[in-house]
């Protein structure tokens, strides 16, 4: 594999005018993120979705400041040569100003991002220009917006009405004018997310926006299924499944614990000659132990393959 220099918004805005779609997957931690890297994709953004996905909760609502940064830097060790982007977490950037700027340089020096991403339209307009304007790039998020559920009414699709296509078209309008450098369209009818990314200059990257977006963003667990029990989405496409076979390893792992097959002769360390003779008559043991009946014996799976 070679090594990648980062992506930054000046290259990230050419990718749009070049037609070059961006590529994004959440995630949340040092293996996850390194595996991304080497995939290849453009940008990383450690969500506040680790509410949900890692962490347990059914919103994002409870994720604090501290459980961003955490995973942030966990995320950026892992992927050192990708863009990251943090959500700034639930009303980490409503009240004053300075408060807002105090958590994005925590964001940004102890997590190590390189640019914070924010939910909502014109109500957050002079946050981010606060932000940009102290040289930190913001990465905007409008349409679904689960830091907001409690108010829009659940996880409904927007814009699928003219009135609100247009509130979400001054919306992002908003955010490119603020200075945000893309904006995330989540859950958004396919047609005004389309008509977004023509009126924008910025790029549009979607999940659940449709196919005329400037790039696109999945759940790094969504595309590899690993969750129990995994719950199907209908804008998410799932390439691998992980879960699955994470199971099955473990399942086999506790068999052969049972029977005694792990571990196996291959598995252990000797000792040197007359050490265990010694301890015996040291300590009264007995130097003939029962082998395990499985010991070195090839667990199914094994002999399975070996036919094969």
């Amino acid at each position: 594999m070679t090594t990648k220099r980062p992506l930054n918004v000046v290259k990230i805005a050419k990718m749009k005018q070049q037609k070059d779609r961006l590529t994004m997957i959440t995630a949340y931690d040092y293996p996850s993120a390194k595996l991304a890297e080497e995939a290849g994709v453009d940008l990383i953004l450690v969500g506040d979705s680790l509410g949900n996905v890692v962490l347990g909760y059914d919103s994002t609502i409870p994720v604090t400041l501290d459980d961003m940064v955490y995973h942030s830097r966990a995320t950026a060790r892992g992927a050192q040569h990708t863009f990251i982007v943090a959500d700034m977490p639930f009303m980490t950037y409503h009240g004053s100003i300075d408060e807002t700027l105090k958590g994005v340089r925590r964001l940004m020096q102890e997590g190590h991002a390189h640019a914070v991403k924010m939910e909502g339209g014109i109500e957050i307009v002079p946050a981010v220009k606060a932000i940009v304007q102290s040289g930190v790039p913001v990465l905007g998020h409008i349409g679904l917006t689960p830091q907001s559920v409690n108010t829009i009414g659940g996880y409904r699709v927007q814009g699928k009405d003219e009135a609100d296509a247009k509130r979400l078209m001054n919306e992002a309008k908003a955010l490119e004018q603020a200075g945000a450098f893309a904006v995330v369209l989540e859950l958004v009818a396919e047609e005004t997310a389309a008509a977004i990314t023509r009126e924008l200059s910025i790029p549009t990257i979607g999940i659940g926006a449709g196919r005329q977006c400037d790039g696109q963003v999945l759940v790094f667990h969504d595309v590899v299924k690993y969750a129990s029990p995994y719950m199907e989405k209908r804008f998410v496409k799932t390439f691998a499944d992980v879960g699955s076979q994470i199971r099955e390893g473990i399942e086999d792992y506790v068999n052969e614990v049972k029977s005694g097959a792990f571990p196996a002769e291959n598995h252990v360390f000797k000792a040197d000659e007359g050490v265990s003779e010694s301890l015996d008559s040291l300590y009264g043991g007995s130097a003939e132990q029962e082998t395990p009946k499985n010991e070195g014996q090839p667990s199914a799976k094994e002999e399975v393959g070996a036919q094969r």
